[in-house]
């Protein structure tokens, strides 16, 4: 799930940005130390947004930096359990498929990749038995968090893609025009029925 958040915080100015506007250094300064970082409570960092407050510098002696106390606005991702997720398939395993969400990477087992007997190929891919369905490297998905794990310096994500409505992108949509032919081909046999109903009520009347 994504937040904007808003911290306070004393920023370590370099001196190296010395000769930028306080604001810009602070700036710069911030999107350095936030880049790629992560921290259970918090979540992901994704981008610095605004700062919004800079206060006055302070010196500490024997340390050339300059420290600023600022008040500024995160966009974050933490990811939660049960929550819908978009990414890319970035790696096929013998064991399962690794996803890019975006901000952290997912692993989904091979068992949780289809509704399907899968076997996995030499040549890349993932492969359902019944179904003929493939997964392979590039492949856009919607998969589900069922399982997160917050030992190491990420946590590691667990997905599921075997419920309707998740799975590979294009299945997603043969399965959506699957139902909506069904569906008419449903209604159209209850309005045949219902003709069929209205002309024998005719009849019965003369």
């Amino acid at each position: 799930m994504f937040y904007l958040t808003e911290v306070e915080d004393y920023v370590r100015v370099d001196p190296k940005l010395f000769g930028l506007p306080t604001s810009d250094s602070v700036r710069e300064q911030l999107d350095e130390t936030y880049a790629e970082y992560y921290e259970k409570e918090l979540g992901k960092v994704v981008a610095v947004v605004e700062v919004l407050n800079v206060g006055e510098g302070v010196i500490i002696p024997g340390d050339g930096a300059a420290y600023y106390r600022c008040d500024f606005k995160l966009l974050v991702w933490k990811p939660e359990l049960q929550e819908h997720v978009y990414g890319k398939v970035s790696e096929i395993t013998n064991f399962g498929a690794f996803i890019d969400l975006g901000s952290m990477r997912g692993m989904i087992h091979i068992s949780q990749t289809m509704d399907d007997y899968v076997s996995f190929s030499e040549s890349g891919s993932l492969s359902g038995k019944s179904s003929g369905r493939v997964l392979k490297e590039g492949d856009l998905c919607v998969a589900r968090i069922v399982a997160i794990s917050h030992k190491g310096d990420e946590p590691k994500i667990g997905l599921t893609m075997r419920q309707p409505g998740l799975g590979k992108i294009d299945w997603i949509k043969e399965d959506k025009a699957k139902r909506e032919s069904e569906n008419k081909k449903v209604t159209k046999k209850e309005e045949g029925k219902s003709k069929e109903g209205k002309a024998k009520t005719g009849k019965g009347k003369k």
